[in-house]
């Protein structure tokens, strides 16, 4: 963050004072929100939440070095006393970006694909100069204005990935921190039972491009019409990526090798490069062609964005992980969510790991959550793309499970094996008896269903199958 001193602060937030003992002290560390990442000069922000309350930690974090906490009540050291401490991080982060002239904000959104994106063209954008991205899927009310209050004066790129559970949460994220840039990668079902359907997912996406002002620029998804519908949403100048051949950013020639790695010809209005991925799987093919337009617009040329797109690695867990185990058996760890259209690109990138080599492949999945009425469907067409995908097993993990073995039932010529078991450590067990080398497994559920421990002891990351990672924290109510 850039330094600000307690009274600064104050007045940004409306806050009052408590046991402060200086008002002039600068707070120039990192704001936190977990009293275990509390260092010398930062801002301790005591967020309340039903598992664990941020004001019952706030002695730690100014022991570990806080100079400061924000909190709604007082807590016995020095602190900044607001109404609502995520509105105080909202009201911060928007102070700190408009004392950054020289910051050029990008947005991204979509359905699928956010994360893998937004990391694809922080690599890139990162040769232009200092750049901060968020971390793991930091992009809603709390990780976003956390991810914007790390940026310093040296930044000049800040690459932010936006998320929604309803109308106008993209447009508050983008008041907070005003893009210049907005990519919209797709429109799919991904929380479509919290919005009321697909079409008003689309209106929600189409909230970043409405916001950009008229010397911005709109990247949108050619291969998408909800997407592409939303050209004139905006008054920014627009530009297209995608397979289409009308794209203004597009592939040629794309081919997968036997990782299902994609590799075409970049073609842009500026030229065309060669690109081979290193990301599993083809649906990374338009991730990769949303962040060349971006990194483009931004001066990047061509060259150098098809080097940088070759050399990407992926920086996010648990999306499209592969792991290849020393007795030969392939772990995709892509459990950290799930929707209709990126468990049909999964399911996808299996059959072309698998396909080449004559080898198993085996599909462990569970529950898509908040498809609402339309969630017995996509459940069950899962289970066909698994079938049409060749799978030698299925294991569907929980009751919830059940209609996706329903749709593999329903394919007469599919002639591999159905398994439901109860829970991650079942199917961890199943597994075991069945797996052996040169075999694919896929692991993919909501992230609420816990299937990541499943591939993590698949690959012996953790020993106890069961329980759930606690390596990646999201923005909420930490300690």
């Amino acid at each position: 963050m850039i330094p600000l001193s307690v009274a600064q602060l104050a007045e940004i937030t409306g806050a009052a004072l408590d046991e402060v003992p200086d008002a002039r002290a600068v707070v120039a560390g990192p704001v936190v929100i977990d009293s275990r990442e509390a260092q010398p000069g930062s801002l301790f922000a005591a967020l309340p939440g039903t598992r664990a309350d941020g004001h019952d930690f706030a002695r730690a974090a100014v022991a570990a070095g806080a100079a400061v906490v924000l909190a709604q009540r007082r807590v016995g050291v020095p602190a900044l006393i607001v109404g609502d401490v995520q509105a105080a991080l909202a009201a911060l982060a928007t102070a700190v970006v408009a004392r950054l002239p020289d910051l050029t904000v990008a947005g991204i959104t979509g359905s699928a694909g956010k994360t893998t994106t937004k990391d694809l063209t922080a690599q890139l954008v990162e040769s232009l100069g200092a750049t901060v991205s968020n971390r793991g899927s930091y992009n809603n009310e709390i990780g976003h204005p956390l991810t914007v209050l790390r940026v310093t004066g040296q930044t000049r790129y800040l690459i932010s990935e936006l998320s929604a559970r309803g109308p106008g949460h993209i447009a508050a994220l983008c008041a907070i921190a005003p893009p210049r840039l907005g990519a919209v990668l797709c429109v799919g079902h991904a929380h479509a039972g919290e919005f009321g359907g697909i079409e008003q997912v689309a209106r929600a996406k189409a909230e970043l491009p409405a916001a950009l002002r008229s010397d911005g620029v709109a990247v949108l998804n050619a291969d998408d019409p909800r997407v592409l519908a939303m050209a004139q949403r905006t008054r920014a100048r627009v530009v297209t990526f995608g397979r289409s051949a009308r794209a203004d950013v597009r592939a040629d020639g794309v081919s997968t090798d036997d990782q299902g790695r994609a590799a075409f010809t970049l073609v842009t209005v500026g030229g065309s490069a060669p690109v081979r991925l290193q990301l599993h799987g083809a649906h990374h093919v338009s991730n990769a062609l949303a962040a060349a337009a971006l990194a483009g617009e931004l001066g990047l040329a061509v060259d150098a964005i098809a080097a940088g797109l070759s050399g990407a690695v992926a920086r996010s867990r648990w999306r499209m992980e592969v792991t290849q185990r020393p007795d030969g058996v392939t772990i995709i760890n892509d459990a950290y969510n799930a929707n209709p259209e990126s468990l049909r690109a999964a399911l996808a990138a299996l059959a072309d790991m698998a396909a080449p080599g004559g080898r198993r492949g085996f599909a462990v999945l569970g529950e898509m959550t908040e498809l609402g009425e339309l969630a017995g469907k996509f459940h069950e067409e899962a289970g066909l793309l698994a079938a049409q995908a060749g799978v030698a097993g299925l294991i569907g993990v929980g009751a919830a499970a059940a209609p996706i073995l329903a749709g593999t039932k329903a394919v007469p010529s599919w002639q591999g094996e159905l398994l439901q078991v109860a829970d991650p450590a079942a199917a961890v067990a199943a597994l075991g008896q069945r797996l052996r080398g040169g075999d694919v497994v896929l692991v993919k559920a909501s992230h609420s269903v816990g299937l990541e421990s499943v591939a993590l002891a698949l690959t012996g990351e953790r020993p106890l199958p069961g329980q759930r990672e606690q390596g990646e924290r999201e923005p909420g109510p930490a300690l």
